[in-house]
């Protein structure tokens, strides 16, 4: 059943943690940054929810105006998406996640999000701002996204790009671990973890992107 725990303190942080400071609520409000979900795809980018948990947070964050029930796809039930009152959470969760990097990772097993390693593509590529403008089609976890880079940063949009120099397919923790050595890129392609068609310099102007890698682990 949906919480109604709170501090019953005053402070605007005790009043903000009432709405979202249940576990997994944050972590909702991060996959829905990029894109609107299915309750499904929910499900697969955090896998250690239950779901009965998960309708848990998706019907308090619903209640208190932090998301909201977008319309339904020709191919399938109704997604969830980010209100405006949602998305002013987005400047709180990357600074929470910039002071998180210090934090010793969890041990393994551990997931990754495909939303996890884009909202830090997004925010620490570097691209070089001479270069031409390049498209990237990226497939992670089944799910297709656009990468644009162009004037010395990254623009992450959800679905197919009209035209890409390059397509690289892979898992988000092969992609974040050639994000911090893509050098490595040779030989994810000869064990099958990494599939890449098209131009190899826009792929390497992907993975060179970040100037200050990180990996979970750091």
């Amino acid at each position: 059943m949906p919480t109604s725990r709170s501090y019953r303190d005053s402070c605007g942080i005790a009043r903000a943690l009432d709405v979202v400071g249940e576990r997994w609520a944050l972590l909702v409000v991060r996959e829905l940054l990029l894109a609107p979900q299915r309750f499904s795809e929910l499900r697969h980018a955090l896998p250690n929810v239950s779901s009965n948990v998960l309708a848990d947070r998706l019907r308090e964050l619903e209640h208190n105006g932090v998301i909201r029930r977008g319309p339904a796809p020709a191919d399938g039930p109704r997604v969830y998406e980010l209100s405006e009152r949602g998305r002013r959470l987005e400047p709180i969760l990357t600074a929470l996640g910039d002071w998180g990097i210090a934090v010793p990772e969890p041990p393994a097993p551990s997931a990754l999000s495909a939303t996890s390693v884009l909202i830090f593509l997004r925010g620490a590529a570097r691209p070089d701002p001479a270069a031409p403008p390049t498209t990237c089609r990226l497939e992670l976890g089944g799910r297709v996204w656009t990468v644009r880079l162009a004037a010395g940063r990254a623009e992450v949009q959800p679905g197919e790009p009209a035209r890409a120099a390059v397509s690289l397919r892979t898992e988000p923790k092969t992609l974040s671990a050639l994000l911090n050595d893509p050098g490595a890129l040779a030989t994810a392609c000869a064990d099958g973890s990494v599939a890449v068609v098209g131009d190899p310099a826009a792929v390497d102007r992907l993975l060179h992107a970040v100037t200050d890698p990180w990996s979970p682990g750091d």
